[in-house]
């Protein structure tokens, strides 16, 4: 089959309400004024596959939303930055799931409505949708309960179709980390965990156990660190690399698929694994050069221009 998709992107899509310069964290029975406020595109995935077509890749998304003005606004947004939308599924008896965000100083609180976002599931993924493109990319395991336990057949399907493969699972909000690992890494490439995620997800302290615990498991394993940069794991090797972050940062929403986006980009392209590590340290640091977290990528020249004046990059 021609591949007509670089990449397919399967996960969680909804909007962002974010509420800024908030005086404090509400509290039970009192009002709080936020003097700013933004509505913008949600979710891990929908940010992974927006900038990933910024760069140039030709991607696809398949999620599940209403057929609501939230939903409209999601639509809209992917197609703006390039991304094929013609796999969503729209519903008329569902909501299209929502972020509030509240931003207080460096801290922050979410509350999710998941929505239209609970009812996707592995039936709504064919083979046929798989042989298209030639990576596939999941996020946001906890928030798609679709996928509970059946995560492993999606990836085994996409590595039967010839496809490389990729996985952000993401926070779980019910902190149970009900994840069965060891079935699914064994058909995923890259591991997309923050440090924390990874601690959580092992039971394990500190990094070093909890990536010996994975080992035998996951292929390649990128741990997100934030301002430290970030930690590549393979072939029993760990490349540290720091971050390119600087006095620059406006918004750190996002950043973490920002980061995915540009391992990614450079994997599909075959590049050296520590070629794909810097150049997702650099992604992600540019994401938080404007508000939101796809504000700030408009194409590769634009992209490949911020990184030069902003962080001395050059290719």
């Amino acid at each position: 089959m021609i591949k007509t998709n670089d990449v397919i992107v399967v996960g969680e899509l909804n909007v962002d309400l974010i509420l800024n310069q908030v005086e404090s964290f509400p509290e039970k029975g009192k009002e709080k004024l936020a003097d700013e406020m933004s509505l913008t595109l949600g979710s891990s995935s929908a940010i992974f596959a927006s900038n990933l077509s910024s760069l140039g890749m030709k991607v696809s998304f398949i999620g599940k939303i209403g057929t609501d003005i939230f939903g409209g606004f999601c639509k809209d947004q992917l197609n703006e930055k390039g991304v094929n939308t013609s796999l969503l599924i729209e519903s008329d008896d569902l909501k299209t799931g929502a972020t509030i965000i509240l931003n207080f100083g460096e801290d922050r609180a979410m509350v999710t409505h998941q929505g239209a976002m609970k009812h996707l599931g592995i039936n709504d993924i064919t083979n046929e949708i798989l042989s298209s493109a030639r990576h596939l990319h999941f996020s946001s395991y906890f928030l798609q309960p679709g996928f509970k336990n059946h995560l492993d057949i999606l990836f085994k399907r996409a590595k039967e179709a010839g496809l490389t493969t990729s996985l952000d699972m993401q926070w779980d909000p019910a902190e149970k980390w009900d994840f069965d690992f060891k079935k699914v890494l064994p058909y995923v490439d890259i591991f997309l965990p923050n440090e924390l995620e990874l601690l959580h997800l092992t039971g394990r302290d500190s990094i070093d156990d909890a990536l010996q615990t994975l080992a035998g498991y996951a292929k390649i394993i990128l741990v997100k660190q934030g301002k430290q940069g970030s930690l590549l794991c393979y072939d029993s090797k760990v490349v540290h690399r720091k971050s390119f972050l600087n006095d620059a940062v406006v918004d750190a929403i996002g950043a973490g698929d920002s980061f995915n986006a540009g391992f990614v980009f450079k994997f599909i392209q075959g590049m050296a694994h520590e070629d794909c590590q810097v150049f997702g340290n650099l992604i992600g640091a540019i994401s938080t050069t404007a508000a939101g977290g796809t504000t700030a990528f408009l194409n590769y020249a634009e992209t490949m221009k911020i990184a030069k004046e902003k962080f001395g990059y050059e290719e």
